[in-house]
């Protein structure tokens, strides 16, 4: 239940007006009044909206960014630079900057955030993923402040999010390896904590099954976002008994460690092996061989992000507009051929 500036005041036995007050930091309000109201509030669980402090200069024409791991090691994934190159133009376009969270951990980044939001220095938060048991955003809407998320959210479907319809791409791509004649066709995905994972990992599912084949666990492999683990993965994917002869990868990062596990054990693709992976980032068009992939427009991704986000802050949004959902587009390359009237 909402706490309210009026049980703040009977706790703390002042004014409703004095706790406003004690929130945007008078200074006409002693020491000792303001450490009650605090204390109150911090008994209470209660956190002022970011907006409503900032009520003198209207807004802080800010967005605050939390990134799915550290930032450094974010932008070893091209992917996330795009999704925040489109961010940063849709918030430039309105006069809005942005402020990047930090923390290696996501203790350390929930930490970060509280910061950000407590100290009233972004309007809205936009949370560049989405997970099973997401602490973060639980967090940033206790502190009653507008958020948004890149992917979908697992079941809090009144959250204001933009994503692609990823189970459809997973399965779609999935199929197209199957109707080449591929019968033994493998799944390299992110972690299953990620929703997008989950719903990539469905999508694989519905294709195998749909075409009749048999679902092998062993053909699933689940690994970080590294192009270390998809080395790893196809590694033992080689090794298994009838090896899988298409693959579907769920980041191109990824995907450029599988191809090097597949040359490296004497096979050559799309020769034995055809490989088709997502995101599209400017480096799959210049792999070796060149990579397929689902291009899932990621500068829109962002952009679509801070235009959301910024009519949700201005009060802008109509009835039932919660959501944005990118298309996707498959962009064929050498790994993976296009099927003739395709």
């Amino acid at each position: 239940m909402k706490i309210t500036i009026k049980e703040v005041a009977e706790l703390a036995k002042v004014s409703p007006s004095t706790v406003s007050r004690v929130i945007s930091d008078n200074s006409r309000i002693s020491k000792k009044t303001k450490e009650k109201v605090k204390k109150a509030m911090e008994e209470l669980g209660y956190y002022p909206n970011a907006i409503a402090r900032s009520l003198v200069s209207k807004s802080t024409n800010t967005l605050g960014i939390v990134m799915p791991q550290s930032t450094e090691a974010a932008f070893l994934n091209p992917f996330f630079s795009q999704v925040l190159s489109g961010i940063a133009a849709g918030a430039h376009e309105k006069d809005y900057c942005i402020i990047l969270s930090t923390g290696n951990t996501e203790i350390s980044q929930l930490e970060s955030i509280k910061n950000i939001v407590l100290s009233g220095r972004v309007d809205g938060v936009i949370l560049m993923y989405s997970s099973v048991d997401n602490i973060i955003l639980k967090e940033i809407k206790r502190l009653n402040i507008p958020v948004l998320i890149i992917g979908k959210p697992l079941d809090d479907l009144d959250v204001l999010y933009v994503d692609n319809n990823n189970l459809e791409a997973s399965y779609f791509v999935t199929k197209k390896l199957i109707k080449k004649g591929h019968k033994n066709v493998g799944l390299i995905t992110g972690t299953l904590n990620l929703v997008v994972s989950l719903d990539r990992l469905e999508g694989y599912k519905e294709a195998i099954f749909e075409e009749g084949l048999d679902l092998h666990e062993k053909y699933i492999k689940e690994v970080p976002f590294t192009k270390e683990a998809g080395y790893a993965a196809m590694k033992e994917l080689l090794k298994t008994k009838d090896m899988p002869t298409g693959i579907v990868v769920t980041d191109d990062v990824v995907a450029f460690g599988a191809i090097d596990a597949i040359k490296e054990e004497g096979y050559k693709v799309p020769n034995d092996i055809e490989i088709v992976s997502f995101n599209n980032i400017p480096l799959a068009e210049f792999a070796s061989p060149s990579l397929s992939s689902v291009d899932i427009n990621a500068i829109t991704l962002g952009y679509e992000s801070a235009r959301l986000m910024i009519k949700k802050i201005e009060d802008d949004l109509e009835e039932g507009e919660n959501k944005v959902i990118v298309p996707t587009k498959i962009i064929y390359r050498e790994s993976f051929r296009e099927l003739e009237g395709d």
